[in-house]
C-alpha cells in the first residue's frame, strides 16, 4: 500500500497542467491578461520580500536580460 501511495504521489507531480486553449472572445482575451498582471504582480511581491543573496532569489526572480 505504502508503494502505491508513493509512486501515485510521484507520478502526480510529473503531470504537466492541462492544456488551455487560447481565449476566442475579448472576455476571455481580458480575463487571461488580467491572471498574467495578477501571477505577475505575486511574484513581484514575493521576490520583494526575499533575501536578495539567497539561491532561490536568484532561482525565482530572475528576469530575461538581468546580470548574473
Amino acid at each position: 500500500m505504502i508503494a502505491i501511495a508513493t509512486l501515485a504521489m510521484t507520478t502526480a507531480a510529473c503531470v504537466p497542467p492541462p492544456y488551455e486553449a487560447d481565449p476566442v472572445s475579448s472576455a476571455q482575451w481580458q480575463r487571461r491578461q488580467e491572471d498574467i498582471q495578477r501571477q505577475e504582480a505575486e511574484r513581484a511581491r514575493l521576490c520583494a520580500m526575499m533575501n536578495k543573496d539567497s539561491d532561490r532569489f536568484k532561482r525565482d526572480c530572475a528576469r530575461p536580460g538581468d546580470p548574473r
